[in-house]
């Protein structure tokens, strides 16, 4: 495995940056700063090599001060700029130095000079760019390279034709970001912040560098494990003169009981898909968040000589790496569609992660920084992550892959009108996928969220899985459900939900928690902070964090394969993180919320009915809209001139109802009688469906409370006290249920939940 990806700057490459002026720049006075922030300087701005999957030596980082102008859009180059910011810092964060806000009427200009090494007089000369947002044109020596227009993907100018022959060169570049004024794919971006959304950011975000290159060499690999044949597919792309060479590559094996490793190896032609297979007598290192075990992989690039040696001379190499793991779907013992790991069902948790920080916004303050957020989530005990509406730098899934924490990977989203910005957003969504093709942590792609800018949606999902048939599709994550990709997925806050069964597709919680504790002195702002359900104390979130997950595990037996908490860290207002938006703290006991995952994982439990539900079939209960006189929850009730209606109760189109009897009232209550065998049960849960407020009662004791709305029929645990009241024979179910605005619906049973033993 690369160890570490980090390298200096060529030495003889000058920087023009002085150490004097190095000493007077400092971030901006933003509001809330990590303690990574003191570690961030124009001399080692984000220093780690940026591709940790096609790595060469020798490469120049031009992260660093940078001149900057603010214009109007309109505006030629200009001669005078206004000041120095930090590149790979998005002008609004603080650690830019800048924090100004740009918007659509205006033009961020960027500058900076560099020389070039000797060393390189033979070489090609390629000018990357990590990601720059929005709209970017590029000169270099008073000449346009080009244009590009995406602010999430990597891109590329061979530069070596711009370029004088000594002495200083000079980049500008000019960046246009209409931000929400715009269709185009910005994730949370918007002008005016608040709630759910964010900061608006404009320009270079991630890092910028030169890397020398053979006049033919190596542009891309493709990286496809195959777990069932113990092997993997690579296909490599050689700019130049592609037919003059032939590639080979290796893959370095496992240590075998004596310690010994060695590689296998296999020569082919540059574009044309080979293998490299692991042999039969080592076995095979899977990778899983539990063993994320990375391959060391070599690709060599030789002059076209002999195949059956070693070839001509070699003119190109990269190091990468590689993870043997395989995602799919199956059915379980019990006939349900699971998520699959290498073929063996596994249940995913983890965050909803914004990748938001509150001193570089967009962009992390250092790669360990990067780091940390990983690692707090794997000891927390999550095994997945879903990027939500926006794609990181590489550095985040080299960490994901090299710690072992899956990831769903959102599009980062947009308004999508018109055919111009639909054509750019699935532009987008294809370089999405190509650029992150080899990540094993990645496993599966998600291009639309609630609906947000969401078109054409079982086109998007053929078209994903014919880019990437590896891997699974998440149509939309939320809502507007158009039945294709591989899952049907929900959100329900706080929940849990989860989606119906179904015969082709997994169902799984793409949201849900948001559970919000705002700690003084780590808030983006000292007032007015929300969370989907809020709490005081760190002991009140913390129970709250563990009684939530409980409620997952009856969903799981059910059927359900994920669930998405809401989220990674507070974002700005939302102060519904697991940790502070600094990261200065883990809000609720670590330990305990350990303890809560780690239940997630063990074999399903099984559901039993106990008392149905009205779901599949219409269950009679008594009901009336008036309020009842005292004791209408007790056996024994006079409830004869209540109507009588099937379940459920409420309006048409209500979300996840099956409405059989209408009501349109403020409150309903609801009795009915059922018969028990005896009472005899592991875990007795309601099996309940509310919009909104609900009281349960068995026998006339409370057995549960439930407020705001569900959208599915969720398991909720009765008391103790409740469940001391059962007897053999005839009980007594009784249900008041209150409305504020909306839709409307209730519907109750009681089922059983039995724990099965870990395998």
């Amino acid at each position: 495995m690369i160890n570490k990806i980090h390298y200096l700057v060529v030495i003889c490459t000058v920087l023009c940056i002085s150490s004097s002026v190095w000493a007077k720049w400092k971030p901006a006075d933003g509001p809330l700063m990590t303690r990574w922030s003191k570690d961030v300087s124009p001399s080692n701005a984000h220093p780690e090599y940026p591709r940790p999957q096609m790595v060469r030596e020798d490469w120049v980082n031009l992260n660093g001060l940078w001149d900057y102008a603010i214009t109007a859009r309109d505006a030629e180059q200009p001669e005078k700029f206004d000041g120095e910011i930090l590149v790979p810092f998005p002008c609004e964060s603080a650690l830019s130095g800048v924090m100004k806000p740009v918007g659509k009427e205006k033009r961020l200009w960027y500058r900076r000079t560099f020389k070039i090494s000797r060393k390189w007089k033979e070489k090609r000369v390629l000018l990357h760019f990590g990601a720059v947002d929005w709209d970017t044109t590029v000169w270099v020596n008073g000449k346009e390279l080009g244009n590009h227009k995406g602010g999430y993907d990597a891109f590329t100018f061979d530069i070596t034709d711009m370029l004088k022959k000594s002495g200083s060169q000079e980049i500008v570049l000019s960046v246009w970001d209409p931000t929400n004024d715009g269709s185009q794919p910005r994730g949370k971006q918007v002008k005016k912040p608040g709630g759910i959304m964010y900061t608006a950011v404009t320009g270079i975000w991630q890092t910028v560098w030169l890397e020398p290159v053979p006049q033919s060499h190596i542009r891309s690999i493709k990286i496809e494990p195959d777990v069932d044949e113990n092997r993997f597919w690579l296909t490599v792309d050689v700019a130049g003169q592609p037919k003059k060479y032939v590639v080979h590559g290796e893959v370095m094996l496992p240590p075998d009981k004596d310690g010994y490793r060695g590689v296998s190896g296999r020569w082919d032609y540059p574009g044309k898909r080979f293998f490299l297979s692991l042999p039969g007598s080592r076995k095979p290192r899977l990778w899983s968040p539990d063993s994320p075990y990375l391959y060391d992989l070599r690709i060599a690039l030789h002059e076209k000589k002999d195949r059956t040696s070693l070839g001509g001379r070699k003119v190109d190499e990269v190091r990468s790496y590689c993870g043997l793991r395989k995602i799919s779907l199956g059915k379980d013992e019990s006939g349900i569609n699971r998520l699959f790991l290498n073929n063996k069902s596994l249940f995913q948790y983890g965050p909803l992660d914004q990748g938001w920080w509150p001193d570089g916004l967009y962009t992390a303050p250092t790669d360990e920084a990067l780091r940390y957020d990983i690692e707090v989530l794997k000891k927390i005990g999550c095994n997945m992550l879903r990027k939500h509406v926006k794609i990181e730098p590489q550095r985040l899934y080299y960490w994901c892959d090299k710690l072992g924490l899956m990831v769903w990977q959102d599009m980062a989203s947009g308004n999508n009108k018109g055919d111009e910005a639909r054509e750019q957003f699935e532009l987008e969504l294809k370089r999405l996928v190509e650029n992150f093709y080899n990540h094993p942590c990645i496993i599966m792609w998600v291009p639309f969220n609630e609906g947000w800018g969401q078109h054409d949606t079982p086109r998007y999902s053929e078209l994903v899985k014919e880019w990437d048939p590896t891997r699974l599709v998440n149509e939309a994550s939320g809502w507007a459900n158009k039945e294709s990709g591989d899952v049907h997925d929900i959100h329900s806050y706080p929940g849990p939900a989860a989606p119906p069964n179904e015969e082709k597709r997994v169902a799984v919680l793409g949201e849900f928690g948001g559970l919000g504790l705002p700690v003084k002195g780590h808030t983006w702002q000292a007032e007015k902070n929300w969370g989907y359900r809020s709490y005081e104390t760190r002991e009140q979130l913390t129970d709250a964090y563990v009684a939530l997950l409980g409620r997952l595990r009856p969903l799981i037996g059910s059927g359900l394969s994920a669930a998405v908490y809401t989220q990674t860290t507070d974002v700005e207002v939302e102060v519904n993180g697991y940790m502070t938006y600094d990261r200065a703290m883990i809000k609720a006991d670590a330990k305990k919320m350990a303890e809560a995952a780690r239940k997630l994982y063990l074999p399903p439990p099984i559901i039993k009915t106990v008392v149905p539900t009205s779901e599949r079939r219409g269950i009679e209960w008594s009901y009336t809209t008036s309020k009842p006189k005292d004791g209408w929850e007790k056996p024994g009730f006079d409830e004869s001139s209540w109507k009588k209606g099937q379940g459920g109760f409420g309006t048409k189109g209500t979300p996840g109802s099956v409405v059989r009897t209408e009501w349109k009232s403020s409150d309903i209550w609801l009795q009915r009688s059922f018969e028990l065998k005896d009472k005899k049960f592991g875990q007795l849960h309601l099996n309940i469906h509310h919009d909104e407020d609900a009281e349960v009662y068995i026998n006339g004791v409370p057995a549960a409370e439930v407020s705001g709305f569900t959208g599915s029929y969720v398991q909720v645990p009765i008391n103790a006290a409740a469940r001391k009241a059962l007897k053999a024979g005839r009980n007594c179910l009784a249900v008041h249920c209150h409305q504020t605005g909306g839709g409307q619906y209730i519907d109750v049973g009681l089922a059983d939940v039995v724990e099965q033993p870990a395998k």
